[in-house]
């Protein structure tokens, strides 16, 4: 969602000037005043005057943001987020073959976006969602991608300061293949995902492991 405002913040029965943020799926106050509530716990969202109000649990809230801006952030978050099938672009109509996981067994989140929306057809999947466990299975995934037709693939892989394949080792891997990324996801807790774009044909040479 990406909003950020600094204004005076009444929590309770304490006032102070804050920093409010409005993220994706939580609102919240740096300051003298801190809190974080999930969006989805907030009750009687309201506009009046210039204040956002809204309670959370026990606590009334009221952000004093201005009549126009206070709209805005209403508007925010009354909006339901977009689903990860709507993230990642996949449906019916649009389907993907997926490739992975080759440890484990597929993310509940991943499951669900990609339900009804799997091809086994090289020809009519829109993309490729690669779920990777190991840096080595990189170079399997872009050499299967180099027999479609298809642009496009949704790298997925662990995430975090130990991640294994890292967002560096993959960006730096796919560039090399002659792809760009254009778009990241959150998948679930434990995943990411980032969306590469093939820029030049694929030289399978360079990919394959002898």
């Amino acid at each position: 969602m990406g909003r950020e405002a600094t204004c005076t913040a009444r929590v309770g029965n304490e006032t102070a000037e804050a920093t409010a943020l409005l993220e994706s799926t939580t609102v919240v106050l740096r300051g003298a005043l801190k809190r974080r509530w999930d969006i989805a716990s907030l009750q009687n969202l309201r506009v009046e005057g210039e204040e956002l109000r809204f309670e959370a649990g026990e606590e009334p809230v009221a952000l004093v943001l201005g009549e126009k801006e206070a709209g805005r952030w209403l508007k925010k978050l009354q909006t339901p987020p977009p689903t990860l099938a709507a993230k990642l672009g996949v449906s019916a109509d649009n389907p993907a073959l997926l490739i992975g996981p080759t440890v484990g067994a597929l993310d509940p989140a991943l499951a669900e976006a990609l339900t009804g929306a799997i091809t086994t057809n090289l020809r009519e999947a829109r993309m490729l969602v690669a779920v990777l466990s190991k840096p080595s299975e990189l170079p399997r995934m872009a050499e299967f991608h180099a027999d479609m037709i298809c642009k496009t693939v949704w790298v997925v892989h662990p995430k975090g300061p130990e991640a294994s394949p890292s967002d560096t080792e993959v960006r730096l891997a796919m560039r090399n293949w002659g792809y760009v990324d254009n778009k990241t996801s959150a998948v679930s807790d434990a995943l990411t995902a980032t969306r590469y774009v093939r820029t030049q044909e694929p030289a399978k040479k360079r990919v394959r492991k002898r």
